[in-house]
């Protein structure tokens, strides 16, 4: 009798160490691949009412010389495939800031935003930054890892209403212990542009 007892007990905790076994690995996976997107949304705005955005080209804080432009496209073409809102088309957008001789949105004021909206007819204007754009290395491995952050503003008052700091890429767990292929550093940042964009929806 205490043979089949310490036999069931050691069954049962065979199968809960295989269960243990899967969530670690799968946490392991989960955290080596990207982190949790550190988002903001004013809740007194109805997003509903956005039905068209001017998405500023993003400003480019890596070595990489077209990162900026690379994830500014990326951030237009989420924003049409998820179905939100419609987007201008990026030229306009460009000849908007050279009207308003602007050479980088870090110098964008509240009446910059709101000239946009009167000009191009958009209820909010889209801009941020790529913090990092290109390969990291861990341990004998390297990996793409891109850091991008979007601020939505609303064209009435030209204030804030959204923003989001999204990080995705580097070696996961299975690529540094069991060679498993990375991503691409296009898929990652394809990636990382849906994970900041779904945090609107």
């Amino acid at each position: 009798m205490k043979k089949s007892v310490l036999g069931l007990k050691g069954i049962l905790l065979s199968k809960y160490g295989v269960v243990l076994l899967g969530i670690s690995l799968a946490m392991l996976t989960i955290l080596g691949c990207s982190t949790t997107p550190s988002f903001y949304i004013r809740q007194d705005i109805d997003f509903s009412y956005i039905k068209k955005v001017a998405v500023l080209p993003l400003e480019n804080l890596t070595s990489d010389r077209f990162a900026g432009e690379n994830v500014s496209q990326l951030v237009i073409n989420e924003l049409l495939a998820s179905g939100l809102c419609d987007v201008v088309v990026p030229g306009e957008a460009l000849s908007m800031l050279d009207t308003l001789r602007l050479k980088s949105t870090q110098t964008l004021k509240a009446e910059h935003i709101k000239a946009i909206g009167n000009t191009l007819g958009v209820q909010a204007v889209i801009f941020g930054s790529v913090e990092k754009f290109g390969e990291v290395r861990m341990g004998n491995i390297s990996a793409p890892e891109v850091t991008i952050t979007l601020i939505m503003a609303e064209t009435d008052r030209g204030s804030i209403i959204w923003s989001v700091t999204c990080t995705r890429g580097g070696a996961s767990f299975w690529d540094r212990h069991f060679g498993t292929r990375a991503d691409t550093l296009s898929e990652t940042s394809i990636k990382v542009v849906r994970e900041a964009v779904q945090t609107l929806m």
